[in-house]
């Protein structure tokens, strides 16, 4: 360690005031030796190891995954050193003095109080270097929020105190920079920054970064310039009616959250496609619905033991493996003794809901009666 500042954010009380009304007070900078000797340091040396090893995916498997990769930003044709965010971690790494590194955190507290939704909490400022791969300094912004309702216990008599400003390291929000994408190596341009709450504003107080798109909007966007390809290649140089209403066909499909399946491309197209996003990500997921149900696989299943079909007017979705498995929720489904697959086809698109109606209401009057049934007990 080579500083550490902690502030406090606060809602009243003696403390700095930012443009946004919101105070915050600077309680201390530590230096090396005092940070070794400090109860601080057995709060957070954990923290700073689970930041460090923490594992980000670059495109995640959604938008409001905790943990992202963030680039600073800057206009075609322009070096890193345009960046504001970029220029204000620069200048932290490289104060040479406690005063001048109070100041430049002092100035970085104030960009995030004024980002909206801020709560109260201890924010620490901190720069560290990481010995085992690398000489020059890893900044770490972390932001503990203050815990509602906490107490310790006090003496036989009181049984109970409360405790004021209480944080806890359980959900703490941090930003490392620079990012390490393996162990060994540094990208300037990037930094990983973890919150697990649903409040962004830890995020959005570095205007000047941006953030990696979640994997399904990727794939989404490969897929649609797939399609858009397919078209191109079908009609060539011509232009005309038919393949402006494919194009906006396919603007539509894109743009819908809820799509139906379009029954434009043959399986081996389908498969073709499928196997050049496989090929950048094996374990690339897959979900549809049929009908009520949901199915959750892995893309590369697709023309291997998963496959779509249509029989007698209806769709079907065909899984093949070598067993079923049931986790929670016994049913009587487990006892089944399967059909073959040709005298299934034959009752595919015959029984209805209305059917199944039928036959609830057919037991239930049965056994209002006394009638037997048919079932092995």
């Amino acid at each position: 360690m080579e500083f550490l500042s902690f502030f406090v954010i606060l809602t009243d009380g003696d403390a700095a005031e930012t443009a946004s009304g919101r105070r915050f007070k600077h309680y201390q900078t530590l230096d090396g030796d005092d940070y070794e000797h400090s109860e601080i340091k057995k709060f957070l040396d954990e923290e700073f190891k689970r930041i460090v090893k923490r594992k980000v995916e670059r495109n995640p498997n959604s938008a409001g995954a905790p943990t992202k990769i963030g680039r600073f930003m800057v206009e075609p044709g322009y070096e890193l050193g345009s960046n504001q965010n970029y220029n204000l971690f620069q200048r932290l790494r490289d104060a040479d003095t406690r005063e001048r590194y109070i100041g430049i955190a002092d100035e970085l507290v104030r960009i995030y109080m004024d980002t909206s939704a801020v709560r109260g909490g201890a924010f620490v400022v901190a720069r560290s270097k990481l010995n085992t791969y690398f000489d020059e300094p890893f900044l770490f912004l972390l932001k503990c929020d203050f815990e509602p309702k906490i107490a310790r216990i006090s003496d036989e008599r009181n049984l109970i105190s409360h405790v004021e400003m209480a944080i806890s390291a359980r959900s703490i929000k941090s930003i490392q920079y620079p990012h390490m994408p393996e162990e060994g190596s540094l990208d300037q341009w990037e930094l990983k920054i973890h919150q697990a709450s649903h409040a962004r504003y830890f995020e959005d107080f570095l205007k000047y970064v941006s953030y990696e798109k979640p994997l399904p909007e990727v794939i989404g966007d490969q897929v649609v310039e797939m399609v858009h390809q397919y078209i191109a290649d079908k009609w060539q140089e011509e232009t005309g009616t038919e393949r402006s209403e494919e194009e906006n066909a396919v603007e539509v499909w894109a743009a819908s959250e809820k799509r139906e399946l379009q029954e434009w491309w043959s399986p081996e197209q389908v498969e073709t496609a499928a196997a050049a996003l496989v090929e950048q990500k094996p374990d690339l997921p897959f979900t549809f619905k049929l009908g009520g149900v949901t199915v959750k696989g892995l893309l590369s299943d697709f023309g291997v033991s998963v496959r779509f079909a249509k029989h007698n007017g209806r769709y079907v979705a065909v899984i093949e493996g070598e067993a079923f498995q049931f986790e929670k929720g016994m049913s009587p489904v487990e006892l089944l003794q399967p059909m073959e697959l040709e005298d299934v086809i034959p009752l595919i698109g015959t029984k209805t809901q209305a059917s199944e109606d039928d036959a609830v209401g057919r037991y239930e009057e049965e056994a209002a009666a006394g009638g037997e049934d048919d079932v092995p007990w």
